[in-house]
């Protein structure tokens, strides 16, 4: 139950809702346990009348407003169980909704860092599986722990009152019963989080099928991949059976504890009766609460188990939610940038792999320069750009933005002034409109802006061909797109913001050279004023740069312009010729095609 104090900010915050389902639950009790004693007060009178059938010459009227009582009870009692589910049912819901948007917005403020040790499944299965475990708790649990104790003091405070002898006989069983549960809870308890483990699994490898259909079609793996689902659900299937086995001892041993409890009813009340203390109506009121008992008392191991899954899918909400984001924004205050970078002696090692991705880089960039940054793949390119973006801070060293540490900086307002198109291009299930207009405010998502940003990015005729035009619909991760006009909306995505530091990670690699060429020569006027950062593996894509850096295994090996690193003929130099070759020997083909 530990884990579950986490709820307890919600019952407070619900607290009014939960007293009246109290309240409520109490009643309806009331109206259903004192209803028996009338059922009780029939049967006496009718024996009443067996006996001295002169004294009442028509019982029938009397039997009739017995009747009507109990009808009258029943009602009353069904009326407030209505509202004791209006209450406490929907204050789960209500908490249900709360909890999602806690577990969604720490999500939302955790860092890439948490990410790449977490699969996307099991953090859905979290937010969706678990929360609704845990609203059974909440819900239909305490609804039913509730009814149980409510429900057992009344009878038994009525039961003491009619005879002490036959209430001490027929409650006998339950400290077994107690004992029971004690034991089998545990066990509940490390089968139902083996149960979520496995179901994370499941998730987890259906969602990776099914947004990697294309490679697993292409490879012709859909056997392959559905003798592993089905091993993995087999295991689910077997760790289930074996949760629902434990729970299932639950059912007949209530069965047969009821049943020892009417036993003795009959037994030990039919000696009373014998003995004159009570009479048969008091015998026929125990067994209508030995019975009325049976749910209550049955539920035990059912809101047991309830309890348990909860407390389990609880731990692993809160093993998330305990999750510090290593990147924090500890300064709310505005920043405004104005985009000069400075790196100083500046390493990086990812904390999952251990791989040093730079080690001692230090260069600057001017307000509204153009650094380009060329090498080979894993030199350290991209990590660059994850630095300046701040979704890692550095191992050591010190990154500065307008000579403030990018630490001391509102990092919504960093990001909001950093236009960042990832070499990884992703988009969302929309419209192509609002995937282009997904960054930016209500003022600028207007139809001329978007239009002017897709014409920029060369993909507006593209767009235009397209039956819906900009409100064409993108499948998941934009797979209805080619690689080339994915990197082109993600283009138009970056520069709508009009931001002051422009960062494009290799984003040109799946266009054409006169595509490349036509989207650069757009990006010159947008370019001016801003902090413009080019990561590239084509010397033409770079060319144009104010400085250009030349990393190599996370260090700078070569920096100048176009023209120095040349005249340098080194590794940049190299890179030049190799791709004026591989560009003529294009060109002869297309030549000799013709």
């Amino acid at each position: 139950m530990g884990s579950l104090k986490h709820i307890n900010k919600y019952f407070f915050k619900y607290r009014w809702r939960l007293g009246l389902g109290i309240l409520f639950v109490s009643i309806s009790n009331a109206f259903g346990v004192f209803s028996v004693t009338y059922i009780g007060g029939a049967i006496d009178y009718v024996n009443s009348f067996l006996k001295n059938p002169g004294v009442v010459s028509d019982p029938y009227d009397e039997l009739f407003v017995f009747g009507l009582k109990i009808i009258g009870m029943a009602l009353l009692s069904g009326f407030f169980l209505y509202l004791t589910r209006q209450t406490i049912i929907v204050m789960s819901r209500l908490i249900e909704y709360d909890l999602k948007n806690e577990i969604y917005d720490h999500y939302q403020r955790l860092d890439i860092a948490f990410y790449k040790r977490n699969n996307t499944g099991d953090l859905m299965n979290r937010i969706t599986e678990d929360v609704s475990r845990v609203r059974m708790y909440i819900g239909p649990a305490i609804m039913y722990i509730v009814n149980t104790f409510i429900t057992f003091i009344l009878c038994i405070i009525v039961m003491i009152d009619t005879d002490v002898k036959l209430t001490a006989y027929v409650l006998l069983p339950l400290p077994l019963l107690a004992i029971t549960i004690y034991f089998v809870s545990d066990t509940i308890n490390k089968k139902s989080t083996k149960v979520q483990e496995k179901l994370s699994d499941i998730t987890t490898m259906a969602q990776e099928a099914f947004s990697g259909i294309r490679v697993l079609k292409a490879y012709g793996r859909e056997q392959q991949s559905f003798e592993e689902f089905d091993k993995k659900t087999t295991e689910y299937k077997r760790r289930t059976l074996g949760l629902v086995k434990t729970e299932s001892l639950f059912q007949p041993f209530m069965i047969l504890l009821i049943g020892l409890s009417t036993i003795f009813t009959i037994y030990i009340g039919g000696m009373e009766v014998i003995a004159g203390k009570i009479t048969f109506g008091s015998i026929a009121v125990f067994i209508v609460f030995v019975n009325k008992l049976t749910w209550p008392i049955a539920s035990l191991g059912w809101v047991t188990s309830l309890i348990q899954r909860a407390a389990a899918s609880q731990t692993r909400i809160n093993e998330f939610l305990r999750t510090s984001p290593e990147i924090r924004n500890d300064h709310m205050a505005p920043s405004a940038i104005l985009g000069k970078i400075e790196f100083k002696n500046v390493s990086f090692t990812y904390p999952d792999s251990g791989i040093q991705a730079l080690n001692n880089v230090s260069f600057g960039i001017e307000p509204g320069k153009t650094l380009a940054i060329v090498g080979k793949t894993g030199s350290g390119k991209s990590t660059v750009a994850s630095l300046i973006c701040r979704l890692y801070d550095p191992t050591a060293g010190e990154i500065l933005i307008d000579k403030k540490r990018l630490a001391n900086l509102n990092l919504a307002d960093l990001r909001q002034q950093t236009g960042y198109v990832p070499q990884e291009v992703f988009l969302f299930s929309d419209t192509i409109s609002n995937n282009i207009a997904f960054g930016v405010n209500a003022d600028k998502h207007t139809i001329p802006a978007i239009e002017n940003a897709a014409r920029n990015a060369a993909i507006y005729s593209n767009i235009i061909e397209f039956p819906e035009k900009f409100e064409t619909i993108v499948g998941e991760r934009g797979i209805t797109l080619s690689g080339g006009q994915k990197q082109r909306v993600s283009i138009a995505r970056a520069i709508i913001k009009d931001p002051q530091i422009l960062i494009f990670d290799d984003c040109l690699s799946a266009v054409d050279t006169e595509t490349e060429e036509e989207i650069l020569t757009n990006l010159k006027s947008l370019m001016k004023n801003k902090t413009s950062i080019i990561i590239s593996h084509r010397v033409s894509s770079v060319k144009s740069a104010d400085t250009i850096i030349v990393l190599d295994d996370g260090q700078i090996i070569e920096q100048g312009n176009h023209q120095e690193l040349l005249e340098i003929k080194g590794t940049y130099y190299n890179l030049h010729l190799m791709q004026l070759l591989e560009a003529e020997k294009q060109g002869s083909k297309a030549d000799h095609k013709l």
